[in-house]
């Protein structure tokens, strides 16, 4: 491990690897105290990175198969995305579509929850590519999902607890 002082640094704290050594940079005017506190936290939160990264995944084909036993399901068998793959925590939303290339998108925030969570993403954001809107008619078809409603609440529950302001079901896309 090495740690790294810099006078221009004023409050940040990084981390990263190089190669085997872990690299943690701090303000100069830091103590002692602070900065075994903030290399802990560090190492930490370097760590869990590192092992959420090297946890064995869902791939993207998993996605758009899930999508198809969905879409027969629950909506009549009448929407197919071209595409469904993992990206990268989204800011604001748990997932996206657009319906003019039928390409869905599902924030990895969401590898980790249970499948019916999953399911009822992957639910709004395929009657999407029948209403791109989030009129009635869009939450009618959402609504053949019969866990719509508790998915919605857990989402929520899972905004709220990491702090993420993802605060209603139309934060999906």
């Amino acid at each position: 491990m090495e740690v790294r002082r810099s006078a221009r640094r004023r409050r940040t704290v990084t981390a990263y690897r190089d190669g085997d050594t872990l690299v943690v940079m701090i303000p100069a005017k830091m103590t002692r105290k602070e900065e075994q506190h903030w290399v802990a936290e560090m190492q930490r939160k370097l760590l869990r990175s590192e092992s959420k990264r090297a946890a064995p995944r869902s791939s993207d084909a998993a996605l758009l198969a899930r999508c198809a036993t969905l879409s027969a399901r629950y909506l009549d068998d009448t929407v197919a995305p071209s595409s469904v793959r993992w990206v990268p925590p989204m800011r604001t939303r748990w997932a996206s579509c657009t319906p003019a290339d039928r390409t869905i998108r599902v924030s990895e925030r969401l590898r980790e929850v249970p499948a019916w969570v999953l399911d009822y993403v992957l639910v709004h954001e395929l009657a999407h590519l029948r209403e791109a809107g989030h009129n009635a008619r869009f939450w009618r078809l959402v609504g053949n999902y019969p866990k719509t409603e508790r998915a919605i609440g857990y989402l929520e529950g899972l905004s709220a607890a990491a702090g993420l302001g993802i605060t209603d079901a139309d934060d999906l896309d």
